[in-house]
């Protein structure tokens, strides 16, 4: 297990005063994915460590629970809410369960902490490989945090760079989308692939020990 990994995930999960009474231990855990991860990831843990919890985690909701754009449950970048997310749930419980891992969590499986929990029981060479699957879902996330000046950026700057990606930055002017208005824009789905197999809901998947095929949603 690369508890690297596991810390990333507790960063990323909803602020707890357990999560910052064990700071040091995640920050330690972190030194596993080497000294560009832990430079990366340096201002969140200042975030979290000087910061009040209650002011932590109404900030969380306010960065990832409004808007589509930065979500961390790693399906309404893909399915949005379609009838196909419900199948893509199964497949990647399925991917868990084939390294022994099972979802204490209420999150969904698809919740970004969930998938890193599954990345750290995978060698070096998997977990690169499943991170880069979600490379652009985690570079348009990065984007619209960095836009917010949000301390999770340095975050998904790790990840990317673990993933064998360079983190960028859309334009500027990208449209809002924790407006009401954009919000229920956001909920407009499109046809898309999952597991490499382009189907409606209820035909025949590909076998779950595939690598996972994360796809960029339809605009």
């Amino acid at each position: 297990m690369n508890v690297g990994y596991r810390a990333l995930a507790e960063l990323l999960d909803y602020p707890s005063e357990q999560l910052q009474s064990n700071l040091g231990e995640v920050e330690a855990a972190l030194s596993s994915l080497g000294d560009s991860t832990a430079r990366a990831v340096a201002p969140l843990l200042a975030h979290l460590r000087g910061g009040d919890l209650l002011d932590l985690q109404e900030a969380y909701i306010e960065t990832f629970d409004r808007g589509r754009r930065t979500s961390l449950n790693l399906f309404e970048h893909v399915h949005g809410d379609s009838r196909d997310r419900g199948q893509a749930m199964v497949d990647l419980l399925t991917m868990y369960r084939a390294v022994g891992l099972e979802l204490s969590t209420e999150q969904l499986p698809d919740y970004l902490p969930a998938f890193l929990e599954y990345v750290s029981l995978l060698d070096a060479a998997g977990a690169r490989e499943q991170l880069a699957e979600i490379a652009h879902i985690l570079q348009s996330i990065r984007a619209a945090l960095a836009r917010r000046d949000s301390a999770y950026t340095g975050a998904f700057d790790a990840l990317l760079a673990l993933a064998g990606e360079v983190a960028t930055t859309e334009p500027g002017d990208v449209e809002d989308d924790t407006t009401f208005a954009a919000i229920d824009a956001a909920w407009v789905d499109a046809p898309v692939t999952f597991l490499g197999a382009e189907a409606p809901c209820g035909t025949p998947r590909q076998p779950a020990e595939q690598a996972i095929q994360i796809h960029r949603r339809a605009a």
